[in-house]
């Protein structure tokens, strides 16, 4: 890898100081009136220079965590395995981290096997650019002069839309096994070529994702699934044989899933393009629902009512399926709510209808159902039929419910 520093200027890369969040500005300008280095990095340039809007906007620095939090009221020490500042304005958290050093003075932690347990060694700009994962993630974005500093060739990268690790592969992947789910990510969310030596080595060293804590897991999981591109991100992570690593056994033939979970993943991936709300409970019910069905159809021929068989059948398959990734209390809960939902569907009649209409997870629950739709011809039956009624007007409303207009009784007059 040529490793040779470029400085590319505004004329060429288009990315002007006007496309950066203006608190980011804000960080790199005081920073660097107080005499330090500050450039916007990470995904922010990458993500330009690819066309896409940059989710956040990271800082590196040669200030030290400790002159960040002095130079800003603002501004919160995080983390043990890499210390850095968050500074906070209102919402908007801008990540300020020290360059990294390659030297050996400082805290590192490296466990047997290579992973990185502890890394608080600072260093250069140099160096912090060749110790980045990838080398469209090393990119630097100068604000003072509308400049890209590129130390590892990774400008070249982004026009050749290739994704390629910087240093030894199967080293990288060992300092941190994470970096293959952050691959499968970048190609399957910017449509990214992984390069060959990068590729090569990742289904061979997938269970390596066993050794990392399944919270840790969860989350790099969570922004694959919610970040545009879960769909191909599930195929890529199947194809990659990482995907039989974060949930071995879940699902009979990942190869070839269910098309209830392609389509919910599909149906998540549009509401992202189209900027409105997506929640991880949905998605899992998915994803959980085919071991969910099995084990209450088995409760319900030992006499358990459906509800309750779906409520217990909802604890047995996430307490067994999710020992390498932690699923959260409050999405496998909202799974398991709107699994209770579905034998309700069947009750169309009546006050607890109208009342179903009135709750909470009516409307997930409601979407899960035209999932089932798709394969189940019993359940599109009651989707038909639960669709309409939330579309007619409120006579006819009752008239589906009731099944037939409340009739007014006639008054009766005093003394008749």
């Amino acid at each position: 890898m040529n490793n040779s520093f470029q400085e590319i200027p505004l004329s060429e890369h288009k990315v002007a100081r006007d496309r950066i969040s203006h608190n980011a500005l804000k960080v790199t300008d005081r920073l660097q009136s107080a005499g330090f280095k500050a450039y916007v990095v990470g995904g922010a340039p990458r993500d330009l220079l690819l066309g896409f809007t940059p989710k956040d906007f990271d800082i590196g620095t040669d200030a030290t965590p400790e002159q960040v939090r002095e130079l800003f009221r603002n501004a919160r020490l995080i983390g043990r395995r890499f210390r850095l500042a968050h500074v906070r304005f209102g919402r908007e958290i801008i990540e300020v981290a020290t360059f990294r050093g390659t030297g050996d003075t400082g805290e590192r932690s490296v466990e047997d096997g290579g992973r990185v347990l502890r890394d608080n060694v600072f260093g250069s700009e140099a160096e912090d650019a060749i110790r980045r994962d990838f080398t469209i993630n090393a990119l630097m974005y100068d604000p003072s002069n509308e400049t890209i500093r590129d130390y590892t060739d990774g400008y070249a990268d982004v026009a050749r839309r290739k994704l390629r690790l910087i240093g030894d592969p199967e080293l990288r992947y060992r300092e941190d096994p994470v970096r293959m789910m952050r691959a499968i990510r970048f190609k399957s969310k910017l449509g990214l070529e992984i390069d060959g030596p990068s590729e090569a080595p990742i289904p061979e060293m997938a269970p390596l994702l066993a050794d990392i804590p399944p919270a840790r897991l969860l989350d790099e999981l969570l922004k694959m699934l919610l970040g545009g591109g879960a769909w191909n991100g599930f195929k890529t992570l199947v194809e990659y044989r990482l995907w039989h690593e974060l949930f071995p056994g879940l699902l009979d033939s990942p190869e070839n899933p269910p098309r209830l979970i392609e389509q919910a993943f599909c149906n998540t991936d549009q509401r992202v393009a189209e900027d409105k709300p997506v929640t991880p409970g949905f998605l899992f019910a998915a994803l959980f629902w085919p071991r969910a069905r099995e084990e209450a159809r088995r409760r319900e021929q030992n006499g358990q009512p459906p509800v309750e068989a779906l409520a217990a059948a909802g604890e047995k398959v996430f307490s067994k399926y999710t020992s390498r990734v932690s699923i959260h209390r409050r999405f496998s809960t909202m799974a398991k709510e709107i699994w209770m939902f579905q034998p309700r569907f069947d009750k169309r009649r009546g006050k607890r209808a109208m009342r179903l209409l009135q709750e909470r997870r009516f409307r997930a629950a409601y979407d899960f159902l035209l999932l089932r739709a798709d394969e189940d011809p019993a359940a599109a039956e009651l989707a038909k039929w639960w669709t309409e009624v939330q579309e007619v007007d409120a006579e006819t409303r009752n008239e589906m419910i009731f099944g037939s207009r409340k009739k007014q009784q006639p008054k009766t007059r005093q003394g008749s």
